[in-house]
C-alpha cells in the first residue's frame, strides 16, 4: 500500500479489511485511461453520497430537536456541499492519494475540488461496504468534527438575511422584519450606505456597505449576534 493510502487510514482513524476498497475510492475516471483494469470511484460515490445524506440527517436530527425541517435541510446543504467536502477531503490527505491520469494528473487535476468532493464520498461508500453504518457514522462524524461550530463556520459568510429571517420567522411571521436606509454618504462612483434592521418597531442593528444590499447583509449581521444575546 502505498504512504499516501496509509496516511490517509491513520488520518480516517479507520483500517480497511479490503484494501481494494480504499484503492477504488481513490481512483479518479481518468486513471482507467492508463489503466483500462481498473474501476473508477463513481459507483461507490454514488452509495457513499446516499450514506452521507443519511449521517448527517439523522445527526442534525438528534442535535436540533424540534428544529423545522426546511432549516435542517439548509444545515444539511452546508455541510453536504462542494466547498465543505473538498475541504474534509484536503485535511484527510485525498488530494496526496489520488489516482489520476497522466492527463488529468498533468492538468492541476489533483487539486480540482470536484475530484476531491467525489473522492470523499467514494470514501465514505468504501468504509460503509468495509464495515456497517454504526462504524460509517462513527468514521463520518470523527472527521466533522464540532457539528455545530462547522455549521457556524460555514453559515459565518452565508446569507444573513435569510439566517435572520429563519430564526425570526416562527415565533413573529413573514413580515416581521424591514430593512431601512438611513444615510447615503460619497460620490456615485464611492457611494456608502448605512442601513438599519428592525423587528417590528425594535431595532436590531445597523450595517455599512458599498451598496444597499450589502449594507442589508452587515445589518442583519449584527441583528443575528443581538438576538443571540437575547
Amino acid at each position: 500500500m502505498s504512504e499516501p493510502l496509509a496516511q490517509l487510514q491513520t488520518r480516517l482513524a479507520y483500517a480497511f479489511r479490503n484494501a481494494r476498497l480504499l484503492e477504488q475510492a481513490v481512483t479518479h475516471p481518468s486513471f482507467l485511461q492508463d489503466q483500462p483494469d481498473a474501476e473508477s470511484n463513481q459507483r461507490l460515490e454514488f452509495l457513499g453520497d446516499a450514506v452521507l445524506q443519511l449521517v448527517l440527517t439523522d445527526a442534525l436530527f438528534q442535535l436540533f430537536p424540534g428544529e423545522r425541517e426546511g432549516l435542517l435541510s439548509k444545515r444539511r446543504a452546508a455541510l453536504a456541499n462542494g466547498p465543505c467536502l473538498s475541504q474534509l477531503a484536503r485535511g484527510l490527505g485525498l488530494d496526496a492519494a489520488l489516482r489520476l491520469g497522466a492527463s488529468e494528473e498533468s492538468t492541476g487535476g489533483r487539486g480540482r475540488a470536484a475530484a476531491l468532493e467525489d473522492a470523499f464520498e467514494a470514501l465514505v461508500g468504501a468504509v460503509y461496504l468495509d464495515s456497517d453504518l454504526a462504524t460509517v457514522r462513527r468514521v463520518v462524524l470523527a472527521v466533522y468534527g464540532d457539528l455545530p461550530a462547522r455549521l457556524a463556520a460555514t453559515e459565518e459568510t452565508d446569507n444573513p438575511k435569510g439566517r435572520l429571517q429563519e430564526l425570526v420567522q416562527p415565533v413573529h411571521g413573514n413580515d416581521a422584519l424591514r430593512y431601512e436606509v438611513l444615510r447615503v454618504a460619497g460620490e456615485d462612483h464611492a457611494r456608502k450606505y448605512e442601513v438599519a434592521v428592525f423587528l417590528r418597531d425594535r431595532q436590531l442593528g445597523t450595517g455599512l456597505g458599498s451598496s444597499k444590499k450589502l449594507a442589508e447583509e452587515a445589518a442583519a449581521r449584527v441583528g443575528l449576534e443581538t438576538l443571540k444575546r437575547d
